[in-house]
């Protein structure tokens, strides 16, 4: 794991795989700590540069593992050490995620998805996991702060005193809802968890892992929900690109700065010269 975020495009990213984000939980938990453990991809990318609230939401955030494949090549393009491994998609964490739920007697509630779905990939995953503690909420409600709808689904999420929760809502409206009521959550960890269980469940096809593996996801999840996806991969990859190729522009013309929030830091590291050192410098100024 690298000791620092990876800084591109705006966005801070950190590398994680699955066994250290199971480890990240397990600390959290240990620590009886509240972490959210959000996630970035390039719709999340384009929604952050479009949604303040969003951008809010990732200033809370106390990790974000990268969940897409261009954000590895592009992490990889701006010189950083990220490999294939750090690219961590629910399709692949759920499962590991579950299994060490079960082993450590974890609890989880997921509130998310249509009526039903949740309910049916609990009851898989409980089969395929025995002794995992897993509660459900359909993500169809009233997500108004102050509303009872809201307020019910809160005490019951908490009544299960559950260690995580994972909240399947789509983006942005998980992120928010996360941000709206994470004072009154009772967890250790919070997770932003898209269509977890829609894959789980089937109601969602997953896509071969090996195309997730060479970045091409996409286009599966592009031909099983055209009407849905079409402007997240055939419109939004522009505006990335055009972020990518402003922020390569600046670094070619000026290597000592990078672009965080669309805001110039400086990156250099001023290094504080010995005595012997400043009177060589000294001498041969001379």
């Amino acid at each position: 794991m690298n000791s620092s975020p990876l800084k591109f495009l705006g966005i801070e990213v950190d590398a994680l795989n699955i066994t250290q984000l199971n480890n990240l939980i397990a600390k959290s938990i240990q620590m009886k700590r509240k972490w959210i453990i959000a996630n970035h991809n390039l719709n999340s990318l384009h929604i952050y540069h479009h949604d303040p609230k969003m951008r809010a939401f990732y200033a809370k955030a106390d990790y974000t593992h990268i969940d897409g494949m261009p954000l590895v090549f592009i992490g990889k393009l701006r010189g950083y050490s990220v490999e294939r491994e750090h690219r961590v998609t629910y399709a692949d964490w759920v499962y590991p995620l579950m299994e060490e739920a079960a082993s450590k007697g974890w609890r989880i509630f997921y509130l998310g998805s249509k009526v039903g779905v949740a309910d049916k990939a609990a009851d898989i995953l409980r089969l395929k996991f025995p002794g995992l503690k897993i509660a459900c909420a359909h993500g169809y409600i009233d997500v108004r702060q102050d509303s009872q709808d809201n307020q019910n689904t809160i005490a019951a999420i908490n009544a299960f005193q559950p260690h995580i929760v994972m909240v399947g809502m789509s983006m942005p409206r998980q992120e928010h809802w996360i941000l709206d009521n994470l004072e009154q959550l009772q967890s250790n960890v919070i997770l932003p968890s898209g269509a977890c269980m829609d894959y789980v469940a089937g109601v969602v096809p997953t896509p071969p892992r090996w195309m997730g593996k060479m970045g091409l996801e996409w286009s599966y999840r592009l031909f099983s929900e055209p009407r849905r996806l079409w402007k997240r991969y055939l419109i939004q990859p522009w505006f990335v690109s055009k972020l990518l190729i402003q922020e390569m522009w600046a670094i070619k013309n000026q290597p000592q700065f990078s672009f965080v929030n669309k805001t110039r830091v400086s990156t250099g590291t001023r290094r504080t010269l010995s005595l012997e050192e400043k009177s060589r410098l000294k001498r041969s100024r001379k």
